[in-house]
């Protein structure tokens, strides 16, 4: 990438980052004059005490920022509407830093629960469920999905396998509240499964590209839609309302329609709408759209310097650069071309990179649970989107793609035990540390094979010298005897015959009837002293008793190519 380009990317950059909070809710078209198109304040003030409502949206992605701000000062002036239940399903916030999220509305009394997939960007409201004034609820995103596909078709809940076993089975953990002493819970035990259930959605928002003058709804050049088309018919189907906001009218086109007037109950016309974290739909980045043919090599890099200058993107050393590759390593020994593959945040967006820079990409169909299918997947602030995406679908119809033909899922992990059980889910004591389920036990649950890459301890330092790890200071066991919170059952995925493999700093596991069983060790690692005698995890040996070393190319990066293992190469 030029300097030119980097110019003028941080220049885009600092221009939102000064404009982030500027909207104007009150902001009406003159036309069309259809009663549909209303201000932002008006469409707060449709949503009555009491009401449920979902919002979609992930991260910087299509964000309700608009009516977030809406409801919020809505609530100031006159505490109306309050006693709110909200659901969403991907990440809605904004860690305390950025404006324009689902944070705006942590106000006591606006919200008073929330029913979430991921939950921990969204610090204040987590601030006050441990303060007692909003009850939180966890689900597993496609679950959440596949409830408001349910409601549209007139059933209050589902019955699924995901989840039996781990926190979410109230047999083993709390169920859906992230907190105890919660009397409301959204999930039961049901023989060998588990029965779901959210409220009734009274009211769906969401943002979308683009609405005709009759109020039809246009997805044209949109980053994703995740779970905006089930939540709407789910809302018309109990009798709520759909509200959506755009950025733009446009010509009515009946092939291109992805929710009709009949459908759409208001619309807001907002002109500072964004496709995704700082970029305005009016000014959309093609890249990210399946209008789109950007260069792909241009773009990773633009994509990169942009997390790079708002310092999304963690420095990495060159122990977590040797486990990147030994996780993409792993990955293509495992898998085969024209697999289907979903990528997590984190290190394994490292995996991602260099399956791309490796050139093998072409072979294989990447995904996200946004219902993004195709291309590269966005990292960072951008994560949930992809490059040169071949479809965009919705979020519940890409869960249901898992659920039959998900080959391969790549995810991080808290914590993992003697049992292979894994904690992504809870990170400490109190609401604020709670992480959340996300799309980690349906993923978990669909793949062939698992694969979880992680650090071998936390606040670690390791280096590699001379071709060798080298730990520069130890830290605190993140393989344990018993995790604290069980998100991936191990020993229901011995059951289900599933691949399963850990990919640390200090080597491979591989999850076998066996347990916890060293399948590569890094060089420099003394297996008995540094293993065996140190971690609190049981582990086992090969039968053979031989653990084969991880290659050279892989440890130090010298030389290091990716290959297809299986014969096809």
């Amino acid at each position: 990438m030029n300097t030119l380009t980097q110019a003028r990317l941080l220049l885009h950059i600092l221009h939102w980052r000064f404009t982030w909070n500027k909207r104007d809710i009150d902001y009406r078209p003159r036309k069309p004059k259809n009663p549909k198109f209303i201000s932002a304040r008006e469409a707060a003030m449709k949503i009555p005490d009491g009401a449920t409502v979902l919002s979609s949206g992930m991260a910087g992605n299509t964000r309700c920022s608009i009516f977030f701000w809406a409801i919020r000062e809505q609530y100031e002036r006159t505490s109306y509407p309050r006693d709110l239940t909200w659901i969403t399903v991907g990440a809605q916030g904004g860690r305390g830093r950025v404006p324009g999220t689902m944070e705006e509305m942590a106000l006591p009394g606006l919200v008073t629960r929330w029913i979430g997939g991921h939950v921990e960007t969204v610090k204040a409201f987590l601030h006050l469920a441990d303060q007692g004034q909003c009850e939180i609820h966890a689900l597993p995103q496609g679950i959440e999905t596949f409830l408001f596909e349910a409601q549209a078709n007139g059933h209050d809940h589902i019955l699924s396998e995901v989840g039996v076993g781990t926190f979410l089975d109230p047999r083993v953990g709390r169920g859906s509240p992230i907190l105890p002493g919660v009397e409301t819970n959204f999930v039961a035990p049901a023989g060998n499964k588990l029965r779901y259930h959210v409220p009734p959605i009274d009211v769906s928002v969401f943002v979308i590209p683009y609405a005709d003058e009759e109020g039809n709804l246009y997805k044209d050049n949109a980053c994703m839609v995740t779970e905006c088309y089930e939540g709407s018919l789910a809302a018309k189907r109990n009798g709520g309302l759909v509200i959506a906001s755009v950025s733009d009218i446009v010509s009515k086109d009946e092939s291109k329609i992805f929710l009709p007037a009949d459908k759409v109950d208001y619309i807001v016309l907002n002109p500072r709408s964004e496709q995704t974290g700082s970029v305005p739909q009016r000014r959309y980045w093609p890249m990210f759209t399946v209008e789109g043919n950007e260069d792909m090599h241009e773009s990773v890099e633009k994509l990169k310097f942009a997390n790079n200058v708002l310092k999304i993107t963690p420095v990495r050393g060159l122990a977590d650069d040797a486990v990147s590759r030994l996780a993409a390593h792993m990955f293509i020994k495992a898998a085969q071309k024209g697999a289907l593959v979903n990528i997590g945040v984190g290190l394994p967006e490292e995996v991602c990179r260099l399956v791309y820079e490796g050139g093998l990409y072409e072979d294989i169909t990447f995904f996200t649970e946004t219902g993004v299918v195709g291309g590269i997947p966005a990292p960072g602030i951008f994560f949930g989107a992809a490059v040169n995406p071949k479809e965009i679908i919705t979020s519940a119809q890409v869960f249901h793609r898992a659920e039959k033909s998900l080959d391969v899922t790549i995810l991080g992990l808290l914590e993992a035990d003697s049992d292979g059980n894994v904690n992504v889910s809870k990170r400490g004591e109190g609401a604020i540390n709670y992480v959340g389920a996300g799309g980690f036990p349906d993923l978990t649950h669909y793949a062939k094979t698992v694969f979880f890459v992680g650090s071998w301890m936390a606040h670690s330092k390791m280096t590699i010298e001379n071709g060798k790890l080298k730990v520069l200071k130890t830290g605190e066991h993140k393989f344990k005897e018993k995790v604290d919170e069980i998100t991936f059952n191990g020993k229901k995925a011995v059951e289900r015959g599933q691949n399963v493999y850990y990919i640390t700093n200090i080597g491979v596991f591989h999850l076998t009837q066996r347990g916890m069983e060293l399948v590569e060790v890094m060089p420099g690692v003394d297996i008995q002293q540094d293993i065996l005698d140190a971690c609190p995890m049981k582990v086992a040996l090969p039968e053979s008793g031989d653990v084969p070393v991880v290659p050279d190319d892989i440890v130090t990066g010298r030389n290091y190519r990716l290959s297809w293992e299986n014969g096809e190469d």
